[in-house]
C-alpha cells in the first residue's frame, strides 16, 4: 500500500519549489489512488455522523436496513443493504490485507527473522494488552463479549498521520508499522473468526474447502486464465458466508493465494521479445511500402500477433499480488471503505448515549484499551525482544518515533467498528462502543501525531543535508 517511489519523490519535490500549497501537499496522500488512502473514509465517516444527527436521521438509517434479496428457484437470501455491504464488498477489503500481509512476509520486513521478531513482539503485545486492559473493566459486566473491539488497529489511518511526514521520518518506521499492522491484522482476523461466529455449518465449509483446493489446483496447473480464478473465489465465499464464519475470513484466505513472484523474469522478458519486436518492425515497414490493401492488412494482422505475445510476456512479467492491489486499490478507497462507514456509522450525539458512555465500562475498557493498552503493548514487548536479544533497533530508529508507532496503533476505527457491530448488533452497546472508538482513535492519532513531529524534527537536525 505504499506510493510509488517516484510519486513520492514529485511530491517531496513540490513543497520546495511551491512552498505556497506545502501544507496541502502533507494531506495529499490521504486520497491516493495507489495505496487504501483513509481521506475518503474521513469524509464518509463524517457524512454519517451528521446525517445520524440530523432530522432525517430515521430515514437516513432506513435507507440502509432496507432489505434486499436474492433469488433463483429455491434458493433465496436476504439481507439488509448494510450486511450486504458488510458480508459482500468488506471481503475485497480484506482480500488486500491477506495480500498485503503474504507480501510482507515474502518480500517486505517480516521477509527474515532479523527483520520479522520486532514487530512480531510488538504485535503480540498489541493484543495481550489492549484485551487485559479491556477485560480488567468488563470482566463481571454483559459488555465483555466486545472484548475484541481493541484487538485490530486501522492500518489506512495510521499510514496516512505516517504519510503526512513525507521523508523527513526514518524509512524504517514505516517499515516497522507495515510488518506491524501486518500481523496485528492477523490477529484481528483471528479474532473475528474465533470470538464472533455465531452458529457452523461444516457442509458449507466443505463446499468452501473444495473451492480453495480447486485454486490451489489451478495455481499447480499454471493457469493464467481469470474466469476460474473468480469462479472459485465466489465459491470460496459463499461456503464461508453459508458455514456461519464471517465472510471477510474468505478474502484474506484468498489473498494469502495469491503469488507474490511474477511469471517472467525481467531477463527472460528481453530475451523472449527480441525476435518479435524485429517482426513487428518488419511486418510495419512492409505495410506501409506496399498498396495493394489486402496484403498491408495481412503484414498489420502479422504486426498485431506479434504485439500480442510482446503484451502477454509483459502482462507474465508482473506479479499477480501487486496487480489485483493495483486493481482494487481504488475500489476499494473511494467506494468501498466509504459505503461501510456511511451504512455502519450508526452513533447518535444525544445526552442519554454521551451520559450512558461516560458511565459505561465497555467505553472506558476501548479507550484504556486502544489508546493505553495498545502502545504500552507494544513498546513493552518489543523492548523485551531487544533486551533478550531476539531483535534489535534499527539504527536509525529511535524510541521516540517507536512510541509514535505505538500511539497510531491505537487508531482501531475501521476493524474495531466492525467487531462492535458483530459482538452488539447495532444495539445501544453498539453505539457506545462507536463514540469510545471515534473518540479513542481520535486520540490516538494525536498522540501517535506529537510523537512523530519530534522524532521528524530530531531527524532532520541529526541529517547534515
Amino acid at each position: 500500500m505504499s506510493l510509488k517511489s517516484r510519486r513520492s519523490g514529485r511530491a517531496d519535490a513540490r513543497v520546495h519549489h511551491a512552498p505556497g500549497p506545502a501544507f496541502f501537499q502533507r494531506f495529499s496522500k490521504l486520497f491516493a489512488l495507489d495505496e487504501v488512502s483513509a481521506g475518503p473514509l474521513l469524509l464518509a465517516s463524517l457524512i454519517a455522523l451528521a446525517a445520524v444527527n440530523s432530522p432525517w436521521s430515521a430515514a437516513y438509517e432506513s435507507l440502509w436496513e432496507a432489505p434486499l434479496r436474492i433469488s433463483y428457484g429455491r434458493f433465496d437470501i436476504g439481507k439488509p443493504l448494510a450486511e450486504w455491504i458488510n458480508d459482500g464488498l468488506m471481503p475485497l477489503f480484506f482480500l488486500i490485507i491477506g495480500t498485503e500481509v503474504k507480501r510482507e512476509f515474502a518480500k517486505g520486513s517480516l521477509a527474515s527473522r532479523e527483520t520479522a521478531v520486532l514487530p512480531l513482539a510488538g504485535a503480540v503485545g498489541g493484543l495481550i494488552v489492549p484485551i487485559a486492559c479491556f477485560f480488567a473493566l468488563n470482566f463481571d459486566e454483559p459488555t465483555r463479549h466486545g472484548w475484541g473491539i481493541v484487538a485490530a488497529m486501522d492500518t489506512a489511518f495510521s499510514l496516512a498521520v505516517v504519510g503526512t511526514f513525507g521523508r523527513t521520518l526514518p524509512s524504517a518506521v514505516r517499515a516497522i508499522l507495515l510488518g506491524f499492522a501486518a500481523i496485528d491484522d492477523v490477529f484481528g482476523l483471528l479474532v473475528i473468526a474465533a470470538g464472533y461466529t455465531p452458529s457452523f455449518n461444516p457442509g458449507f465449509l466443505l463446499l468452501a474447502g473444495a473451492a480453495y483446493g480447486g485454486i490451489l489446483g489451478l495455481q499447480k496447473l499454471q493457469s493464467v486464465s481469470s474466469a476460474p480464478y473468480v469462479i472459485l473465489g465466489l465459491g470460496v465465499w459463499i461456503g464461508i458466508l453459508g458455514s456461519g464464519i464471517h465472510p471477510t475470513i474468505a478474502g484474506v484466505a484468498i489473498g494469502l493465494l495469491l503469488p507474490t513472484a511474477s511469471r517472467l523474469s525481467e531477463e527472460s522478458f528481453v530475451q523472449r521479445v527480441q525476435d518479435p519486436i524485429k517482426d513487428v518492425k518488419r511486418a510495419a515497414v512492409a505495410a506501409s511500402q506496399i498498396e495493394d490493401d489486402q496484403a498491408a492488412d495481412k503484414h498489420r494482422a502479422e504486426a498485431q500477433r506479434s504485439l500480442g505475445y510482446i503484451h502477454e510476456m509483459a502482462a507474465a512479467t508482473d506479479e499477480a499480488a501487486a496487480r489485483l492491489i493495483r486493481i482494487l486499490t481504488p475500489w476499494i478507497s473511494y467506494l468501498v471503505l466509504p459505503l461501510f462507514a456511511l451504512s455502519n456509522i450508526r452513533i447518535h450525539f444525544s445526552e442519554h448515549v454521551l451520559y450512558e458512555a461516560w458511565h459505561s465500562p465497555l467505553a472506558a475498557g476501548i479507550v484504556v484499551g486502544l489508546v493505553l493498552g495498545k502502545p504500552v503493548g507494544f513498546l513493552l514487548f518489543s523492548w523485551l525482544a531487544i533486551r533478550l536479544r531476539l531483535a534489535a533497533l534499527p539504527k536509525e530508529l529511535t524510541w521516540i518515533a517507536m512510541a509514535g508507532i505505538g500511539g497510531v496503533a491505537g487508531i482501531g476505527f475501521t476493524l474495531s467498528i466492525f467487531i462492535a457491530d458483530l459482538a452488539f448488533d447495532k444495539s445501544e452497546e453498539s453505539q457506545m462502543a462507536g463514540l469510545a472508538i471515534c473518540g479513542a482513535s481520535l486520540l490516538s492519532a494525536v498522540i501517535g501525531y506529537l510523537f512523530f513531529a519530534i522524532a521528524a524534527r530530531r531527524n532532520l537536525g541529526e541529517d547534515p543535508g
